[in-house]
């Protein structure tokens, strides 16, 4: 990435998916860059960026140069804190379509549960945060079918599905999910990977045997956490974070991943519904990107290739 680029910080706490309050404290921040070169407005009206897709984006942002992302940095390496900076796949795939809208990305995280909330009170423009496209964060549903919101439109990006991970050396010979019936397991509060250990855990008391005990937590930290302390015998993460993990933690020391993953569905770009314009320009950068191979080099650098998808779509989760 050899051109210039001016980083932005913006600083709140604000970070979640499908429901829940937004969480406002102390954050943690940063900005993906975009192309300054090229790029962002320098004000007033005039169009002063020559990106490819800058006037396919909405006036209002043209106008200010910048798109705030509401994020929650604690999920590598899709998004986390290196240096007092957030890293990760996310940030740097917004990078390169900040490259062809002629805009900057600005990030800042907060909790986890709150990211959609934030999204349509304003507070964000978009959410880009490993969430999963589903028809029930589509349509502002909660678990139970009860309508909380009007929802938000998703715009698909990657493909990445629920995995296990344990104490390395797999300490109760766990193979899969199912072996987890009768046993706790910690997964971060919000998450499509606390609905699969949700389902889970009722196949296993159809199938006669004892529910899982799972541990909820605000964090994915405090739930890595609970594993290693062998407060949990597993956790449950999606699964390019939780193969990270493994290979990161304590120096490759504190974990491993059991069984393949399942379930696997879309990573999408949260945006208000009634943000169509943006929504729409945001699909043409996605596939723009991965037109000029700047999507697969960012995979590559942070060992990610397998949830590359081939094409951007818009609400393609089930």
């Amino acid at each position: 990435m050899t051109a210039r680029f001016t980083c932005r910080t913006a600083a709140a706490k604000s970070r979640g998916i499908a429901i829940g309050a937004i969480a406002v404290a102390g954050a943690m921040l940063l900005t993906a860059c975009g192309d300054q070169t090229n790029g962002g407005s320098t004000g007033g009206d005039t169009k002063t960026s020559n990106a490819p897709l800058f006037d396919k984006l909405p006036a209002s942002y043209q106008k200010s140069g910048v798109i705030k992302v509401g994020t929650n940095a604690e999920y590598a390496p899709m998004e986390s804190v290196e240096g007092g900076k957030i890293v990760g796949v996310d940030p740097d795939i917004a990078e390169a379509l900040g490259k062809q809208l002629g805009v900057t990305f600005t990030f800042t995280s907060g909790s986890f549960d709150g990211l959609i909330t934030a999204l349509n009170t304003g507070r964000h423009d978009m959410a880009m945060s490993s969430i999963t496209d589903t028809k029930q964060r589509q349509q502002g549903l909660d678990d139970k079918g009860k309508k909380l919101g009007k929802g938000v439109d998703f715009v698909d990006y990657f493909l990445a599905g629920t995995a296990v991970y344990t104490k390395k050396g797999n300490p109760k010979g766990l193979k899969s999910i199912e072996d987890l019936c009768g046993q706790a397991a910690a997964v971060q509060r919000g998450t499509t990977y606390e609905k699969a250990l949700q389902d889970q855990s009722k196949a296993c008391k159809d199938g006669g045997k004892k529910a899982i005990t799972i541990q909820s937590f605000e964090n994915d930290t405090e739930a890595q956490t609970r594993v290693k302390s062998g407060g949990a015998v597993a956790g449950v993460n999606d699964y390019p974070v939780a193969v990270d993990l493994a290979r990161k933690a304590d120096g490759g020391k504190a974990f491993e991943v059991i069984g393949e993953q399942v379930d696997a569905g879309p990573f999408g770009i949260a945006v208000n519904k009634d943000n169509t314009g943006l929504r729409d320009a945001l699909k043409e950068a996605v596939d723009a990107i991965i037109k000029d191979g700047s999507y697969q080099k960012v995979l590559e650098k942070w060992g990610a290739t397998s949830g590359a998808i081939d094409k951007a779509v818009v609400n393609g989760g089930k």
